[in-house]
């Protein structure tokens, strides 16, 4: 008798014997036909991205913020002319320019780091 569920045996007890039967051949589940193994690199390609351009920053208090008005300037830590820092999700890759591209703002980029995402294998 079991110990956690003694109303399981009670249940099992009461099954008509042809049900009960622990002969009976097991119905074989369905097989999935086998899935064509993605190229990984390719599905990198796919994943969408945040790109910015960080101008500059400054560490300031809050009460510097509550106090900032129309008018207001805060002093960046970039200097001015110098090329601005490419982010994709938050993390540097490179350096670039403003340049305006139609009626937008674009970049130009000047140095960016060795993104070899094609050689990341796919986890095994």
């Amino acid at each position: 008798m079991s110990q956690d569920n003694p109303g399981f045996d009670t249940l099992l007890d009461e099954l008509p014997p042809h049900l009960a039967d622990e002969d009976l051949p097991l119905a074989e589940a369905p097989v999935a036909a086998p899935r064509p193994r993605r190229d990984f690199a390719q599905m990198l390609r796919k994943i969408p991205v945040t790109l910015t351009l960080e101008v500059g920053s400054a560490d300031i208090t809050l009460d510097q913020v509550m106090a900032l008005q129309h008018d207001s300037v805060v002093e960046l830590d970039a200097v001015a002319g110098t090329p601005l820092v490419i982010k994709v999700n938050g993390t540097p890759i490179g350096r670039a320019e403003v340049v305006v591209a139609g009626e937008n703002y674009g970049l130009r980029v000047i140095e960016l780091a060795d993104l070899d995402l094609l050689s990341i294998d796919a986890p095994n």
